[in-house]
């Protein structure tokens, strides 16, 4: 069973930056589009951005210009690069790996909070 494992979140304040890292316990067959989404308290997870095998990246309206989502294949790890950070960021930040196959993994989350 693969695991993905977030690290690099926490407390900062507003216009900060934080970077998390996804990695995974092995390679993940088939792997097909690694992605980071948040939950708010009292709110839906949403998509923050995406990328797939093939490079090609996708953003969330809300962090484009200030997030950047990349990845290290040999470590299989996914990264996020959030700067220019607001209270409204303030939320668990999940990974996820979606397969070729229709699997779906995800992380346990790692929560970031903005202060004002």
């Amino acid at each position: 069973q693969v695991q993905l494992v977030e690290s690099g979140g926490g407390l900062v304040q507003a216009g900060g930056s934080l970077r998390l890292s996804c990695t995974a316990s092995r390679s993940i067959i088939g792997a097909s589009v690694r992605g980071w989404y948040r939950q708010a308290p009292g709110k839906q997870r949403e998509l923050v951005a995406s990328i797939t095998t093939g490079g090609a990246t996708n953003y969330a309206d809300s962090v484009k210009g200030r997030f950047t989502i990349s990845r290290d294949s040999a470590a299989n790890t996914v990264y996020l690069q959030m700067n220019s950070l607001k209270p409204e960021d303030t939320a668990v930040y999940y990974c996820k790996t979606s397969t070729t196959m229709n699997n779906i993994y995800w992380g346990r989350g790692t929560q970031v909070t903005v202060s004002s």
